[in-house]
């Protein structure tokens, strides 16, 4: 309707109830879910709704974004506020979460924003917090099939800085900033979830 802020992402209804399927075993049972990356706020919605034991908080670096999300998550006592928050920015406006969740953000942002996000997942997770990513990552050096590479293809053509990463290296700038190597979860549409956790 006229008015309304809520945005909709087709990608988000296809692909939420595999995400959550996953979640609900690679989550705590309680605590804080910082979402790095929010969009349209489909997700947190979902989620708060289904795993009503955790707090989420959302957050994007887009204005409009945030209004969506906040607009989603009326009436969802488990769903904070959401922050402006860009990830390749240091010094984060969360300085705490017991899980960190991006979704679909690394292979449309520039390096620094994953860079950026590993490290501020560091700082603001405990010991053994998890950071837990999906998207589509080429592995091996390679892509995982033909429409991820028509994909990454046409994500370059669209931005430079932008494309699917190689997930060694993505292991390796997690290794360097003290998370382990990651518990990896085939998806539906040649994507990966991955789990790193700090030792």
């Amino acid at each position: 309707m006229s008015g309304d802020p809520r945005r909709h992402a087709p990608a988000a209804a296809r692909n939420r109830e595999p995400i959550l399927a996953v979640l609900r075993g690679w989550l705590p049972a309680r605590g804080l879910v910082l979402e790095v990356a929010s969009g349209s706020g489909e997700h947190a919605a979902h989620f708060a709704a289904a795993l009503p034991a955790l707090d989420f908080q959302p957050s994007d670096p887009d204005p409009a974004a945030l209004a969506s999300i906040d607009a989603w998550a009326e009436g969802r006592p488990n769903i904070r506020p959401a922050v402006a928050l860009d990830a390749a920015a240091p010094g984060w406006p969360v300085d705490r979460a017991d899980a960190v969740l991006c979704i679909n953000m690394i292979h449309i942002a520039p390096p620094a924003a994953t860079e950026g996000l590993l490290r501020g997942a560091a700082a603001c997770l405990p010991a053994g917090g998890t950071l837990i990513l999906y998207g589509p990552y080429r592995v091996g050096g390679r892509h995982t099939a033909p429409s991820n590479a028509a994909f990454d293809a046409d994500l370059r053509a669209r931005n430079p800085s932008w494309g699917l990463r190689d997930l060694e290296a993505v292991s390796a700038q997690a290794a360097a900033q003290g998370f382990g190597a990651p518990d990896i979860r085939e998806m539906p549409a040649n994507n990966l979830m991955l789990r790193f956790r700090r030792p």
